[in-house]
């Protein structure tokens, strides 16, 4: 890796916002300090290369960056400045993990993962159809964030963040084609091989009915696929490699780390929708655009609450961009450019993950006599074979060789079958890195050219939901989405021979404009319009009873006034349809067994909210997991698990469990203690913050993954509320570190605010970046 040398005058703020030269002699004692002496400095004036002109910076007391340029230029490179003062370490592991360049710091054991990264990246063109998709400026733009990144990394060359130092990793420059990294992922091409497997074992008949396809569909095999041949070496495939190594401090920090149990831990770096620290999923997320007749405002109310992983830093940073044009505040995520989520001087959006189809598993026949050839429309191919070099710490470079078909990148290959399997993705065409679409949306002037502009949002696919400033609402399903020639509908792999193409990409996709209804929520349910064939993605009806939408539509009601007070409630609402409707499995029976007894009485007697304290919530989820564990795929227990008989012996192992965790006094057997969020530093044990108990989650609306939240009062921008956790920066010890997690761990917010007298008000720290 290059070093970046610089022999600049590093300045750094102090825990009290003041500045100091640093100097050989500020000799850490330990890694607080050390974390200290490399905070970022977040008052004051700095000189920085590659302004026009001055910018200022005003973060409040929530640690939101208020960005103020006089040009667009200066905008992005600042807002880069300071997404490398509050999140480096968290960019660098973007980066590598997106570039196939984990190896080089984590050895051999990351090789795995780096060569699915360099198979499955984009790899051009870099041109007018990659750029101007995000953003007529879209180069432009990336360039002068990447230069912003830049400038912070070459002005502290000596004095990075605390992860650097103790890791001894160098980052390295940035350009306008890393904003634009692609993420590594198979998103639904790994059902369709679950599913063939499912055939395979099953039948069609009764495989499509454990899927219980929502829509409906007769599930049809391709002509030419022999499902057999998806095996579980196939779908391993799509798995890249096991758990990444720990890093190691380098000697000269090695004494600071004193605790026994400290350790170097590396959390994946991918983004990808995760678990919760219970283990249990909780994923999805919740939107909703409350209409001006229903609102208590006269103006739409825009709210939402998008669910990802748990992490710390969060995945998510809230930032204020304001230059001619521009005037825009919300959150993004890695690579943090721009505003992703959020609202500008006219319009307010939030968005929830559609599940779009956009991704097929293609069967190529190999040639038996060179497995380098495909057969396609009758004749043989050449596959393309590109060959690339990954450094490997502690080992010699190694060589792989990556091989694509006419539909993608090849990620297995049966050489006794002579098959290969090719993933065809959106994720391989211009415009398609993910959440970059919305700096058009950023300057949206209202609902309608935000309908248009949406279609420029090709990747992840989105409800993109929206309120404006006149009281329209709108909503648009958005993704690249392909055709698919000949009637398949992408539910099975397909033979590569031909016969089965995309026919480009389809231009009418769901969308909504003032419904009747007078509001329009999404909670990652079947969007699909009644009729709309083919579907842009395939729900399933199992479970459908207890999906969030369900509870969403239980209390936003056509004809109802609902206000702020109504979302926040709503997006904190933790009552469970699953164990409200498994309650009828604990009424009309006793058990001779008093604890069985107690236990029973107390669930069927319950008011079916998780909250903390709750003493029969922790006893129903115990029993949830015990009753579900086996159980196919993730999905909810059989129904005879819900048998007196069943019901009783889960209850025993139940009452068992919780007295080995919290001891035989029941009054500790709260929810909060069954259902924990912890919070651990991606590299140090000391960095560590509190494990905090939590309510909701399980499948109700308020929900652990929805780190970053947001409630858009489109009459008063300055009334807007939003939270993010566990703060705004990545660096510990910036008093932003972990400022923000007892407000959402009280399920509380802190206010957006967006007016230049709002912002002035709530100002707790000044910068001025100077050319």
């Amino acid at each position: 890796m290059r070093a970046l040398i610089c022999a600049f005058l590093i300045l750094a703020s102090d825990s009290g916002g003041r500045s100091a030269a640093r100097s050989a002699a500020d000799t850490p004692t330990d890694v607080k300090a050390l974390a200290r002496h490399a905070l970022a400095q977040i008052d004051g004036e700095l000189k920085v290369a590659g302004l026009r002109q001055p910018v200022e910076i005003i973060r409040d007391r929530w640690g939101v960056p208020h960005i103020y340029a006089q040009n667009s230029d200066d905008l992005f490179f600042a807002q880069g400045y300071v997404m490398a003062q509050d999140r480096l370490w968290e960019m660098e592991w973007w980066r590598r993990e997106l570039e196939g360049r984990l190896a080089e710091v984590l050895g051999p054991e990351a090789l795995a993962r780096d060569r699915v990264a360099r198979l499955l990246k984009y790899r051009g063109p870099f041109d007018d159809r990659e750029w101007t998709n995000y953003h007529r400026d879209g180069k432009r733009i990336f360039t002068a964030y990447a230069s912003g990144i830049n400038a912070y990394i070459r002005d502290h060359a000596n004095n990075l963040p605390v992860e650097f130092k103790l890791t001894g990793i160098t980052p390295e420059p940035w350009t306008a084609e890393t904003v634009v990294l692609r993420e590594p992922a198979f998103g639904d091409a790994a059902n369709e091989l679950r599913l063939a497997m499912s055939v395979a074992s099953l039948g069609v008949k009764e495989a499509n009915r454990r899927a219980a396809p929502d829509p409906w569909d007769d599930l049809t095999v391709p002509e030419g696929l022999d499902v057999t041949s998806i095996t579980g070496d196939v779908i391993a495939a799509t798995r890249a490699g096991g758990p990444l190594p720990r890093l190691g401090i380098v000697e000269a920090y090695s004494k600071l780390v004193t605790s026994s149990n400290s350790m170097v831990r590396l959390k994946d770096a991918t983004h990808d929708l995760g678990l919760k620290a219970d283990g249990t999923d909780d994923l999805g997320s919740n939107n909703w655009a409350i209409g001006s007749a229903m609102s208590l405002t006269g103006k739409p109310i825009v709210a939402n609450d998008p669910h990802r992983a748990v992490t710390n830093p969060s995945l998510r940073y809230i930032v204020h961009l304001n230059a001619p044009g521009w005037n825009v505040i919300g959150a993004g995520q890695p690579p943090f450019v721009g505003v992703s989520i959020g609202h500008n001087e006219k319009v307010a959006w939030g968005l929830t993950i559609v599940g779009t189809d956009f991704q097929d598993v293609f069967v190529e026949d190999l040639n038996p006599a060179n497995l380098n050839e495909m057969r396609y429309n009758g004749r043989m191919e050449p596959l393309t074979i590109v060959t690339e070099v990954i450094n490997v710490k502690g080992e010699a470079p190694r060589r792989v060789e990556l091989k694509f078909s006419r539909h993608g990148p090849i990620f297995h290959v049966d050489e006794k079958r002579h098959k290969a399997h090719a993933l065809r993705s959106v994720f391989t065409e211009p415009g398609t890195a993910s959440y970059l679409g919305a700096l058009k949306l950023d300057q949206a002037q209202n609902c309608r050219e935000f309908l248009a502009l949406a279609m420029y949002w090709k990747a992840n696919s989105e409800n993109l939901v929206c309120g404006d400033v006149d009281g329209n609402i709108a909503w648009q399903a958005s993704a690249l989405t392909p055709n698919r020639k000949g009637g398949w509908l992408g539910r099975l792999p397909v033979p590569g021979t031909g016969k089965y193409e995309w026919d480009g990409f389809r231009t009418e996709l769901p969308k909504e404009y003032n419904p009747p209804r007078g509001f329009i929520a999404t909670a990652n349910h079947n969007i699909n319009p009644k009729g709309y064939w083919p579907p842009v993605m395939f729900k399933t009806t199992n479970g459908v009873q207890f999906e969030r939408i369900t509870r969403l539509m239980q209390v936003i009601k056509p004809g109802r006034i609902f206000s702020m007070e109504d979302s926040k409630a709503l997006q904190h609402d933790v009552y469970s349809l699953r164990g409200a409707a498994d309650q009828a499995a604990f009424r009309g029976w006793r058990s001779n067994d008093p604890n069985v007894e107690r236990a029973r009485d107390m669930i069927a007697k319950w008011d079916a909210m998780l909250v903390r304290d709750s003493v029969p919530a922790a006893i129903y989820i115990t029993w949830r997991r015990t009753v579900d564990q086996g159980s196919r795929g993730g999905q909810a227990a059989s129904a005879d698990a819900t048998e007196p008989t069943r019901v009783e012996a889960g209850l025993k192992k139940t009452i068992e469990t919780l007295t080995a965790q919290f001891g035989a006094d029941w009054k500790q057997w709260r929810y909060g203690r069954v259902h924990t969020q912890a919070f651990p530093h991606p590299v140090l044990k000391e960095f560590d913050l509190p494990t905090v108990e939590r309510r909701g989650g399980n499948g109700a609306v308020g929900a652990d993954g929805a780190t970053y939240r947001e409630i858009i009062d489109v009459s008063n921008w300055d009334h807007s509320l939003t939270i993010n956790t566990p703060g705004q920066s990545g660096q510990p010890e910036s008093p932003f570190y972990g400022d923000l997690l007892p407000l959402w761990a009280n399920d509380e917010y802190f206010p957006m605010v967006f007016t230049r007298q709002a912002v002035e008000a709530k100002a707790a720290h000044r910068l001025t970046l100077r050319p």
